[in-house]
This record gives C-alpha cells, sequence and structure tokens, in this order.
C-alpha cells in the first residue's frame, strides 16, 4: 500500500512558485483594501473626491502590480533553469516546512492588517488640509498658505470644495482626477484661475453654517492705515457697517439684502473674474416685479452671455484664501505691533521692497533684506524688520505661481477693487432713465462713526461723517482710480 503523501495540495504547476505566490498575496491585498475604502466611501456622510483618487486608481495599480508578478512567476516556472532556483515544495511532516509555512501565513495576515489600517488611516490623511494644502499639491501652496491665516482656517477643504449630496461628489472626483493628471504632467495654470468656475453655489456650502435669516444687526469695525510719509502717520477709519439681511420677520436691509430671500439679484459679467458687470436684474420674489438696469456703454443682446444669480461669492471672493495687500499687511504688522511705526519712512522702505519683482521666493527674502540693510543701515533692531517683512512676503507672494493680491480680486468694499462699484457706479440705469443703482447713498451699507487718530476717534456721530481723505473731505466714490493695494497710481 502506497505510503500517504504530506504535502499540501499543488497549485497549477506554472503557479507553483514563490514569485507568483507573493504576486497573489498582493493581488488579494489590493482587492481587500479596494473592498474596504469603498466600503468607507459609500456610507461616509459627504464626499471626498480624493477617495476615488485611492478607490479607482492606486488600489487597482497595486492589484496590476500583483498580476504582473503572478505573470513573471508563471514565466520564470517555465524557464527550467530559473525554476530550479524557485521550486516550492513544502512538506508538513517536516518541522522546517512547517515552521516556513506557519511564518508565511502570519506575514500574510500581518500584510493584510497593515493594508487595512494604512488604507484607513490613508483615507483620513486624503480628507486632511495637509494633503490638499502641502502634501499632494505643489500648486496649491499660495491658497494653502493664505487659508491658514484665514477666517475659515478650521474649516476643512473639503467642506466647501465638496460639501454633502452625490452629484456635486461626483464632479468634484472627476475635477480631482483632472488635477491629479495636471500635476504629474506639469500642466498647471500659473496663477490658479478664478473664480473657480466648477465651485458649488454658496447657498449649499456657506449657508450650511451661515444661516441666512441671521443676516441682521450691524458691526461696529475700526481700520487701521498708516501713510507712507517721514513718520507713517496713522489715519483710522470707525465705520458701522450695515451688515442686514432679511428673515421670515425681518424686512430686507443693508449690505446682505442682495441675497436676502425675498430678492433676486441676477447680472452678466464681461470678463473672466467678473469684474466688469454691464447688465443687472433685480426682481422681489413677493410682488413679481422685475427690473433691469443696464450700463450705458452695455447694448449687447443679454442673450448672448451667462446669467448669473448673485450669492455670497461674489462681493466675499475671497473668504478662505485672502492675499493681503502690501499696504494691508504692513499696517496690519504696524497695528499688532510687529513693525515699529517709529522708523522713519517704515512703510514706504518696506512696501518698496514687498513689491520689487522677484522670480523666486529665495531670491526675494535675499534682497529684501539687502533692500532694508541699505534703508537702515544704522538700525539697531533692522534684523527683526527684515524678519517681519521676509514673513509678509512669505504668506502673500508666491513668484513661481505668478500669485498675489493682483491676480485675485477682493471684492469686499471698493477700495482696491472695484467691488460695490462694479454695479453702484451711477452708469447702471433703467431703459427709461427713471431708475439708477445707487452710487451715491453709501450710508446704505455703512456710516462712518469716527475718523482720523487719537482724540479724533472718540468723536462719534451717530448719523455718520463724510469721508476725508487724508485732509481734505472726499466725496469721490471712486477709490480703485487711485488705489490698487500698494502705491497709488
Amino acid at each position: 500500500m502506497p505510503e500517504e503523501s504530506t504535502l499540501l495540495p499543488r497549485p497549477p504547476k506554472l503557479l507553483y512558485n514563490w514569485i507568483s505566490l507573493i504576486g497573489a498575496v498582493f493581488a488579494v491585498g489590493s482587492i481587500f483594501a479596494f473592498l474596504l475604502l469603498f466600503a468607507i466611501e459609500l456610507f461616509l456622510p459627504h464626499g471626498n473626491p480624493y477617495m476615488g483618487i485611492l478607490v479607482y486608481v492606486v488600489a487597482p495599480i497595486c492589484f496590476f502590480a500583483g498580476f504582473f508578478l503572478i505573470l513573471a512567476g508563471v514565466w520564470a516556472q517555465r524557464n527550467r533553469q530559473v525554476s530550479e532556483r524557485l521550486q516550492l515544495q513544502i512538506d508538513v511532516s517536516r518541522p522546517r516546512d512547517r515552521k516556513l509555512l506557519a511564518g508565511f501565513a502570519l506575514g500574510v495576515l500581518i500584510f493584510l492588517l497593515v493594508t487595512a489600517f494604512g488604507s484607513y488611516q490613508t483615507f483620513h490623511y486624503t480628507e486632511s488640509v495637509e494633503f490638499c494644502g502641502a502634501a499632494c499639491h505643489v500648486p496649491m501652496h499660495p491658497e494653502y498658505m493664505t487659508y491658514l491665516r484665514s477666517p475659515h482656517a478650521r474649516v476643512a477643504c473639503v467642506e466647501c470644495h465638496v460639501g454633502a449630496g452625490a452629484e456635486w461628489y461626483v464632479r468634484s472626483k472627476l475635477n480631482g482626477m483632472h488635477q491629479l493628471f495636471d500635476v504629474v504632467t506639469g500642466n498647471i495654470p500659473r496663477p490658479i484661475e478664478t473664480p473657480v468656475k466648477n465651485l458649488r453655489p454658496a447657498r449649499d456650502t456657506c449657508e450650511e453654517c451661515h444661516w441666512p435669516e441671521r443676516f441682521i444687526g450691524n458691526i461696529d469695525r475700526t481700520f487701521y492705515h498708516y501713510l507712507s510719509d517721514d513718520t507713517n502717520t496713522p489715519f483710522a477709519v470707525r465705520l458701522l457697517l450695515k451688515v442686514g439681511g432679511g428673515g421670515a420677520n425681518t424686512p430686507p436691509s443693508g449690505i446682505h439684502w442682495h441675497v436676502s430671500r425675498g430678492e433676486k439679484v441676477e447680472y452678466i459679467a464681461t470678463d473672466a473674474q467678473r469684474q466688469v458687470i454691464p447688465w443687472v436684474r433685480v426682481s422681489n420674489l413677493t410682488t413679481g416685479e422685475t427690473t433691469v438696469y443696464r450700463d450705458k456703454n452695455f447694448h449687447d443682446d443679454p442673450a448672448k452671455y451667462t446669467v448669473r444669480t448673485m450669492d455670497c461669492i461674489d462681493c466675499h471672493t475671497r473668504p478662505a484664501h485672502q492675499f493681503q495687500t502690501p499696504y494691508d499687511a504692513v499696517d496690519e504688522a504696524i497695528t499688532a505691533g510687529r513693525l515699529d511705526r517709529s522708523i522713519p519712512k517704515l512703510k514706504f522702505n518696506v512696501v518698496t521692497a514687498l513689491v520689487a519683482s522677484y522670480q523666486t521666493t529665495g531670491e526675494a527674502m535675499q534682497k529684501i533684506a539687502s533692500s532694508l540693510h541699505a534703508a537702515y543701515p544704522n538700525l539697531a533692531g533692522v534684523e527683526g524688520v527684515i524678519a517681519e517683512v521676509q514673513e509678509i512676503y512669505r504668506n502673500n507672494f508666491f513668484p513661481e505661481m505668478k500669485t498675489d493680491w493682483r491676480v485675485h480680486p477682493d471684492n469686499i468694499g471698493h477700495k482696491n477693487w472695484p467691488g460695490c462699484f462694479r454695479c453702484h457706479d451711477g452708469n447702471h440705469k433703467t431703459d427709461d432713465g427713471q431708475k439708477t443703482i445707487a452710487a451715491d447713498n453709501c450710508n446704505q451699507c455703512h456710516i462712518i462713526l469716527a475718523q482720523g487718530s487719537g482724540d479724533q476717534l472718540k468723536q462719534l456721530k451717530a448719523d455718520g461723517y463724510d469721508f476725508v481723505h487724508i485732509d481734505s473731505t472726499y466725496l469721490d466714490f471712486s477709490c480703485t482710480s487711485c488705489h490698487t493695494g500698494a502705491f497709488t497710481k
């Protein structure tokens, strides 16, 4: 009677080698990771476009890598000389083989556990701000740095750029794949184009936290500025901002009247960045009354253009990625005490150093230091000034991506960009000329409670002052005729 064999059952002969076996384990592990990530994705409360890269790109790549290892083992098995070195035989009656088998099984188990843990941790990492801004998206470095200093620095990127729901999840996933391709091929626009054309409507994202019906009341805010003269003369404006809004029990008013539930504001922009708005339509959703305003120079058929409904992003154009102008950044640093206002011509010299043309950040760091050393050769604290100015530059200027405040309009207000006066310029009228979008009634949106410096800021006036531009009353509303965010035109 033949002796019973203690050899393990063999797989097909051509697969009976170490290379194919390792490839099989790798392929099984990738299938396991795919199923785990797919299940996580399926039950997520909101979508993550980068999960698609893991599920539909990384996991299949790992599977095919294992598959090709299996094929390599098959090829090796067919090659007699190689086959002899790779021959696999396990006899469980031999203690050595039993140990090898146990070790291999333990290794497979550890591999699957590591795959599960790694997949789950990778998923969480793809949701992190660091991944969106630093690890994967080198082109997003400007957006990442400005995001860290924004009012939304504790809001995850996916909350605004994806949000909830299947439709926008699929869109964001496709967009994420497109971005991955651009990063790999180096086909990246410099700077990143804005506004983002496929961004989800603000009412679906912003209003998840900012409840429109509670857009009520006023905000008392003081803006501190310093002149570019020898003494860095301070000049502040204290404003009462009429935020307003309108809910079920509040009539529409103030700034947020534009997005109140009872009104619908639509417009046509003739440029990519929506800075030129020659046509506006206002509809009262309660009465059904509609009024159309045109710029006097706009005679085109509106049907040729896309009509956009106004929302938060039309004014809050940089809610989470704010590139400070040189003037504003230096004003903030002086007000916070990071730069010493007593240093003669400080603002002028610092802004001069910031706005000079640089090809790289490294070059900027060196030349800013040289410029300020030359301006203040005998100043004891010049190194501290240099360090602060270099920090301002790193946070707001990105020459490698050709990005700074000049390429990303910020339409809150109307100082450095047209903002409010894209429509409120006095040139938008109805066809019969009877109605005009107001341009001269600034008190509809804000009141100047006080202005100047020192004791002047204590002299409050409830019905508001006319704006004093340095030393004279200034009634012309077009701030952008001179102001650029740096030196005036």
